[in-house]
């Protein structure tokens, strides 16, 4: 049925396949490859979508006064993957009494450097800061959480923080 000389056939087949595809892999990346080009790539600019920079500058005061610790509750399921509030550290240190409380204060906690270089203590203002971007607050922060968009969904998250301090 098969001799050696199909099998050869059949292998040289596959094999010279598989080497046009590698060559053709390297040569297309050699063709588009951004950092090839040097300096020749440019920057196409768009118009801004309309996030909330430059947008109204928003009074965190009255969307505090305003914050509901059941809604907080449940957006602090998203944190409560790394974050306990007992009062014993998980992932991340605990967030009990943290609203007030000195940044990266938790003693038995291993803070990054990041973190333990910022000066000041958590109040409502600098917690909605660093929910808002972490590591924009934070940079070099080991903390992974994207964030939360939303003033009201912070403003909640802060509240229900103030809500379960012992």
């Amino acid at each position: 049925m098969f001799d050696t000389m199909t099998l050869t056939k059949i292998a040289a087949g596959v094999f010279g396949a598989w080497l046009v595809l590698l060559l053709g892999k390297w040569a297309g990346e050699e063709i588009y490859h951004a950092d090839a080009h040097g300096e020749a790539s440019y920057v196409i600019e768009v118009a801004d979508a309309g996030g909330d920079e430059g947008g109204e500058e928003i009074d965190f005061a009255a969307v505090m006064a305003e914050a509901d610790a059941d809604s907080g509750s449940k957006v602090f399921r998203k944190c409560a993957a790394c974050h306990k509030v007992d009062g014993s550290n998980a992932v991340g240190p605990h967030l009990d009494g943290v609203v007030g409380r000195d940044i990266a204060a938790v003693g038995d906690f291993g803070y990054s450097g990041a973190l333990s270089s910022v000066d000041g203590s958590w109040t409502p203002e600098e917690l909605s800061a660093f929910l808002t971007s972490p590591k924009g607050y934070a940079p070099g922060t080991t903390m992974g959480f994207a964030g939360l968009r939303k003033v009201e969904d912070r403003a909640d998250v802060i509240a229900y923080l103030q809500s379960v301090s012992n």
